[in-house]
């Protein structure tokens, strides 16, 4: 070839290749902004802690809340942008619909109760880290992403992130059973990641894309008996059974949340799940709908083994903290009843159960951080029910706050989780799941006895130790997210209204 065609194939070359020029404008950025802000958050905490160390934890508490606040704020203005339908961004990966609006107001809400726990009384161990104030940022920006995108890929992103930045908070409380607590977690988290991994291939492969709108316009003309897309659908289940720890999947759960602390156990059993609820959402409602009649058996049968099962092993428990622990394992099963049923309904049946789950369930693993009586020499539990006994005669505002708790998580009226109870099972009753309504109300029966297992230890039973009790840790912080929890719990029916008006809008407003 000569200098000349050279120059010609070089010019050809140059002509051929045509410049992509995107428009910042079409990449609508504003729907990136809540995730940026905890980003930011998070490496402004770890600039600060490497120009200048050992800064007192208030300081990374303030940060911490006041970027949650302006997260808060950023998702109240993405939700105005949504009164004509869901809105996409950042080349179509980022999904804001009403879904991802009320998933991320749950999760900023009870960050933003959790993380003034720091302010403690007692030095714990995790709060003397600035890393352990950054990795909370990551986790809530790991958590956004998950419930603000219907790509396969970024939800991925988002659970590897937020599940690699908890695995490293609970292993910080520096006990012994922290650290195995952290491999537990780990292992199962693994083990869900390579299922969910697996289960995204071959949904690709079945239907070209990672998008899961586009999936379900795929699959909408399909029987559901291809079976590939049989293999893939029962490791998603596996992935999500692990991550909502439904049974069978669930034995991890009990083990990390009593080696986890008291206050991170409950946010735990509240944040990760709901991230994990949305996802489940978008995935298995489309699947249903395209005709896989197996899965709607399938997640019956899970849903009713995981409420009926988690609420005999809590009865039989000596630990309250393990007690509670199994209880969020059938308040999940509760909960994953409206993905089966799959109805306008019975989704914000969901949301609004577990908006009044959140401030009950953080409260009462809250109060089992803060209320402690001495030790009892011949029990190896932390929290055994024997050392909450006469807490009436002891800490009577304590025992008080503790019984308004058990209350609203047993379903008694007029405590907020009631009426959480009474939308769920209503949404059953309209979609003709008579059954499925039936063993949620026998269901709800069984996990009073529990609860009112600990109020009977609590008020009638005399105090052990010759009644030496303390308050640990009984920051004026803390006695203000306590106060805030329990107030919420007694007057939720006020605002059941406003808030299911404004859950029903927002579940309208999804992109199914």
């Amino acid at each position: 070839m000569d200098l000349g065609t050279g120059a010609q194939v070089v010019a050809q070359a140059k002509d051929a290749i045509h410049p992509i020029n995107i428009a910042i404008d079409s990449l609508n950025l504003s729907t990136l902004t809540p995730m940026l802000i905890a980003v930011a958050g998070a490496l402004l905490i770890l600039v600060i802690d490497l120009i200048k160390g050992n800064m007192h934890k208030s300081l990374y508490v303030m940060i911490s809340v006041l970027v949650l606040f302006m997260d808060l704020m950023s998702i109240f203005d993405l939700n105005t942008l949504i009164a004509n339908g869901s809105i996409t961004g950042f080349f179509d990966v980022i999904l804001i619909d009403g879904l991802a609006i009320l998933a991320q107001l749950i999760i900023i809400i009870a960050s933003m109760l959790f993380i003034p726990l720091a302010l403690t009384g007692k030095r714990f161990h995790e709060f003397a880290y600035p890393e352990f104030f950054a990795l909370f940022l990551f986790m809530i920006a790991g958590f956004q992403f998950m419930v603000a995108t219907d790509n396969l890929i970024l939800v991925f992103v988002g659970l590897e992130t937020s599940s690699l930045a908890l695995y490293t908070m609970i292993a910080m409380h520096n006990r012994e059973k922290s650290f195995e607590a952290a491999i537990k977690y780990f292992t199962m988290g693994a083990l869900a990641a390579g299922f969910y991994a697996f289960a995204s291939m071959i949904f690709y492969a079945v239907t070209g894309t990672v998008e899961i709108s586009k999936m379900a316009e795929v699959l909408a003309h399909s029987a559901g008996s291809d079976a590939y897309l049989v293999v893939a659908t029962v490791f998603m289940l596996g992935a999500f059974g692990l991550k909502l720890s439904l049974i069978p999947f669930h034995t991890w759960t009990p083990d990390v949340y009593e080696g986890s602390s008291a206050a991170l156990a409950g946010y735990m059993s509240i944040v990760p799940k709901i991230a994990g609820f949305v996802v489940a959402m978008r995935i298995f409602e489309f699947l249903t709908h395209s005709g896989m009649v197996w899965l709607e058996y399938i997640l019956f049968i899970v849903v009713v083994i995981t409420m009926t099962a988690a609420n005999i092993w809590a009865l039989v428990q000596s630990d309250v903290k393990r007690m509670l622990a199994y209880s969020s394992i059938s308040h999940a099963g509760f909960v994953m009843a409206a993905i089966y049923m799959g109805t306008t309904q019975a989704n914000s049946a969901l949301f609004l159960y577990w908006i009044l789950f959140l401030f009950t369930n953080l409260g009462a693993f809250t109060m089992l951080w803060v209320s402690r009586q001495k030790a009892i020499p011949t029990s190896s539990d932390d929290h055994p029910f024997s050392k909450f006994s006469g807490m009436i005669k002891t800490m009577p505002i304590a025992a008080v706050i503790m019984t308004i708790f058990m209350l609203s998580l047993a379903g008694v009226p007029p405590f907020s989780l009631f009426w959480g109870k009474i939308y769920m099972i209503g949404a059953a009753v309209a979609s003709d799941h008579i059954y499925l309504a039936l063993i949620m109300a026998l269901n709800s029966a069984i996990a009073a006895y529990y609860y009112l297992k600990l109020i009977v230890y609590m008020l009638f039973k005399e105090p052990e130790n010759d009644g030496q009790v303390y308050m640990q840790n009984a920051s004026l912080s803390l006695k203000t997210i306590i106060g805030f929890s329990v107030f919420m719990t007694i007057v939720a029916i006020a605002y059941i209204d406003p808030v299911l008006a404004f859950v029903t809008d927002a579940v309208s407003h999804s992109n199914f």
